[in-house]
Order: structure tokens, then C-alpha cells, then sequence
């Protein structure tokens, strides 16, 4: 049986592990970025090259290319690696334009809005 040693566990848990692959990264404000790892600090401040931002809309998708992309490391909330060659999304998931999934966002922002609305208004009956 082999034991891990000081420097196996430092680099298990270090970024240096992820170089050169492709990971999925979620921001704070809810958005996801693809690219490959290709540099990182300390801080967790990362270069992803091919960069993209998949937005997803209930069963739509789109992955907006973005180039070269540097993530401020207080805005990284989870990173990880994406298993190369495998399907990335359910089968049901559906890709569309750019233009269509802004589309969708907005009518979910709209709907969203008409929800609150609609809450605020029914406030006053005060159903607890």
C-alpha cells in the first residue's frame, strides 16, 4: 500500500492538476464559462482560451464564444474539468442561435417580473 506524500496532496488540490483541459467554471452572478485552463494565481484569477459562455434557458442552449477570457478569482464560485469526448448536456437539451436564446431570456425575465408583480400586488391579503 502507498501513502501520499506532502506534495501529491498539494497538487491534488491545486489548479496546476487542470492545466491544458477543458473546465467548466460558474461565476457568482450564475453564469457558466467553458474554455481550456491555460494559466492561475493564487487567487484563483484564471486565463481560459476558446472561452465560451453557455446560457441555458429551460430544455435551450447556447454557447457564446467569448476568445480569451480572464476570470477575476472573487468571481469563481466552482471550477471543473469536463470529461473529454463525452456528451457535455442531456440528450433533451436543444441547441440554439444566439438571437434565439436572448429571446427566451428575455421572455423568462419578463415572466419573472410579471410574477413579482403580481406578488407585490397580492401582498395586501396577507394569506400566512
Amino acid at each position: 500500500m502507498s501513502w501520499a506524500t506532502p506534495e501529491d496532496l498539494f497538487l491534488s488540490t491545486s489548479l496546476a492538476t487542470y492545466l491544458d483541459r477543458k473546465l467548466l467554471v460558474l461565476l457568482r452572478d450564475g453564469r457558466k464559462l467553458l474554455g481550456l485552463l491555460r494559466s492561475f494565481d493564487q487567487f484563483a484569477n484564471v486565463v481560459l482560451e476558446g472561452a465560451c459562455e453557455r446560457v441555458i434557458v429551460g430544455e435551450l442552449y447556447c454557447d457564446i464564444p467569448l476568445g480569451l477570457y480572464i476570470v477575476r478569482g472573487e468571481n469563481v464560485v466552482l471550477i471543473g474539468e469536463l470529461a473529454a469526448g463525452e456528451v457535455e448536456l442531456p440528450p433533451h437539451m436543444t441547441q440554439v442561435s444566439e438571437a434565439e436564446i436572448k429571446r427566451a431570456q428575455k421572455a423568462e425575465r419578463d415572466a419573472c417580473d410579471l410574477k413579482e408583480t403580481m406578488r407585490k400586488r397580492m401582498e395586501f391579503l396577507d394569506f400566512d
